[in-house]
């Protein structure tokens, strides 16, 4: 299987795990009915990291269908370092971006499992536990999408750095 059947494999991996994050998170809800009258609502607005998770996981699959695209309709330009100093820059900022929405998302929720008796926030997950479930899944899938596209970042620097010397630093290899 050559470098670009690879990159695509691992490009529709990360779509689909991006888009099932955001999907669970997103569509995630659950109602409680509490003091006899009062019902409260959990979704993805009570806590902001989840909220911001969405939309990163969504523009990142975004990201990642663009660049299937342009991984088949620009083969031509493998050979083009300008276009792979992009590629490269442009994985690494979506993969870093994922994994810290991914790691702030999971700091939230760890709250909303332990509380905060100094800030007087309330454990969530003893109420909601379908929903706090749910969302430990959807971070999960999140952290797997994460570790993809740092390899796909990986392979990105591999296609970039392979047209550079190895014994003299950033100097191209002769033709």
């Amino acid at each position: 299987m050559n470098s670009f059947k690879r990159e695509a494999a691992l490009r529709i991996m990360n779509m689909l795990l991006l888009a099932l994050t955001s999907c669970l998170i997103r569509f995630d809800s659950q109602t409680k009915v509490l003091f006899y009258t009062y019902k409260k609502t959990a979704t993805f607005h009570v806590l902001d990291a989840l909220y911001v998770l969405v939309w990163i996981d969504v523009a990142a699959a975004v990201y990642n269908f663009l660049q299937l695209i342009t991984c088949y309709k620009m083969q031509r330009f493998a050979t083009n370092r300008y276009v792979s100093w992009g590629i490269f820059l442009l994985d690494q900022a979506a993969a870093y971006t994922v994994f810290g929405a991914t790691a702030a998302a999971v700091q939230g929720s760890a709250i909303a499992i332990t509380g905060a008796k100094s800030f007087q926030w309330m454990k969530l997950c003893n109420r909601f536990t379908r929903f706090c479930y749910q969302i430990g899944g959807a971070l999960i899938c999140g952290y797997v999408a994460a570790v993809l596209m740092i390899i796909t970042a990986s392979i990105s620097a591999y296609s970039l750095f392979r047209f550079y010397s190895p014994k003299r630093f950033l100097m191209l290899k002769p033709k």
